[in-house]
């Protein structure tokens, strides 16, 4: 259940105490065996008997030119692209800057043959602040309060459950891997591999924004009640099902299905991908005047959300070459995200992601499809073994989908105007050992037109700094 609300910046962190003992009982517990299917882990790999406890702390410091007090509850703590409660400039500790802070259990048990049973357990958690993300609950933190007096809060997929993936499945070298359970998107598994960035939080677009990689919504980026199937072919094709059972909680209750196809050649990998999502919601802080009206519509204000209802159709085309023998890597993508209003509305009242209620729904708020083109290309460059540098842009546009007055308009007037974001990165890597690296660089964002409209600012710039250790 969702934690009742205190006033906005005196939220005290619950414990992680019991999800690591329930992580570290299952490590000690349960005994399955390693076979040729899952790579050998280090000899220093927290592994027994093919079940691997594994994790990732990343915590940093951060500064913002324009941006909002940093967040307990929403990942990574900072918006680190602007945002319209962009209004002051902070510093502070963020984490899970270049990759998510997390702890989780994988495994794999012979069956008969090439054939396995396979599992996935994953919670994510901020290292700063010792709590479960939820993304979801930073927004009702600030819910009633003006743009200038909100502290950090985004939509995500994070909304305080104990486990953000959770799987179970059966693999095959011949066949393939079919899993079910709460699973991340196959257009977000192609970000992560196909962003110059690997989706860091605070050096790209695409994973300071889960929009994109949800392929349309953040809260989409990972989805309950999903089958999800992936086969290669001979190392040189690889292709990829997902569907997603309507009346999940993972999302407004809507159906999803998504394909993949993929091709790797020489130091060529190019994968395109198609997605279909029904309902999806894309949650918001509620206004003064919507919290006003929740004690007679019965709710509370502390686990209720507005919900903007769509029904979303994503196209995208990502590549990466690495030439050999220069320690180099190009990457470039292509999504047009195309958003109508849903064939079937949701009501208001509606259980959302974590159970958080969709207290007031808009089903109409495209008239006229939105649509958005999303692009981005980078460099990695490997200058020693040790130490990586990367450079990225990233861009997309909207199109003007208001109606009446509003219907082909190109500036900041209204929100349905068309409009313009960018971004630029610049960020190094340093590996330490194996486990244990240090990161440092910056992002600049900016955004125009329709896309500022109701910014109080329209740049930003985030130098950070951190440590990161896996295991």
């Amino acid at each position: 259940m969702p934690i009742p609300r205190r006033s906005v910046g005196h939220e005290r962190p619950r414990p992680l105490r019991s999800v690591l003992l329930l992580a570290a009982m299952s490590a000690v517990g349960v005994a399955h065996a390693q076979t040729a299917g899952t790579p050998a882990p280090a000899d220093d790999a927290l592994t027994w008997h093919g079940i691997t406890l594994y994790g990732t702390i990343d915590v940093g410091l951060q500064y913002e030119s324009h941006g909002a007090t940093f967040s307990d509850y929403y990942t990574p703590a900072s918006t680190n692209i602007i945002q319209k409660t962009g209004h002051e400039s902070v510093i502070g500790a963020t984490g899970s800057n270049l990759s998510q802070t997390k702890v989780g259990l994988r495994g794999l048990e012979p069956i008969a043959g090439d054939w396995s049973g396979v599992f996935a357990l994953e919670t994510w958690f901020n290292p700063q602040s010792g709590v479960l993300a939820d993304s979801v609950k930073s927004l009702t933190l600030n819910n009633g309060l003006p743009a200038a007096k909100q502290a950090t809060n985004n939509d995500g997929a994070s909304a305080g459950q104990i486990f953000q993936i959770a799987y179970v499945g059966l693999s095959s070298k011949t066949f393939g891997t079919l899993t079910f359970g709460r699973q991340q998107n196959l257009v977000a598994d192609g970000v992560n591999a196909l962003d110059p960035n690997q989706a860091a939080p605070a050096f790209s677009l695409l994973g300071a924004s889960g929009a994109y990689a949800g392929a349309g919504s953040t809260e989409d980026k990972r989805m309950d009640s999903t089958l999800k199937y992936r086969i290669g072919f001979a190392d040189t094709i690889h292709l990829g099902l997902l569907y997603k059972f309507n009346q999940s909680n993972g999302s407004a209750g809507g159906m999803a299905y998504q394909g993949n196809i993929g091709a790797q050649y020489a130091g060529l990998a190019i994968d395109g991908y198609y997605s279909r999502i029904n309902d999806a919601a894309s949650a918001a802080v509620l206004t003064a005047a919507q919290v006003t009206g929740l004690p007679a519509l019965g709710f509370s204000s502390s686990n209720s959300v507005a919900a903007t209802i769509s029904d979303n159709t994503t196209y995208a085309v990502m590549a990466s070459y690495k030439f050999a023998p220069v320690p180099v890597k190009l990457y470039a993508g292509y999504e047009h995200i195309q958003y109508a209003n849903p064939v079937h509305d949701v009501t208001a009242g509606t259980p959302g992601l974590g159970g958080y209620i969709l207290a007031y729904v808009n089903n109409d708020a495209y008239p006229d499809d939105k649509k958005l083109d999303v692009y981005w290309a980078g460099m990695r460059y490997s200058v020693i073994p040790k130490l990586d540098i990367t450079a990225a842009y990233y861009g997309y546009r909207q199109n003007a989908y208001g109606i009446g007055t509003q219907a082909g308009c190109s500036t900041n007037a209204h929100s349905a105007c068309s409009g313009s974001f960018e971004a630029y990165s610049l960020d190094f890597d340093f590996r330490f050992t194996r486990r244990l690296d240090a990161y440092a660089g910056i992002m600049y964002s900016g955004v125009s037109d329709g896309l500022a409209n109701g910014y109080l600012f329209t740049t930003n710039v985030n130098p950070t700094i951190g440590l990161r250790f896996v295991f």
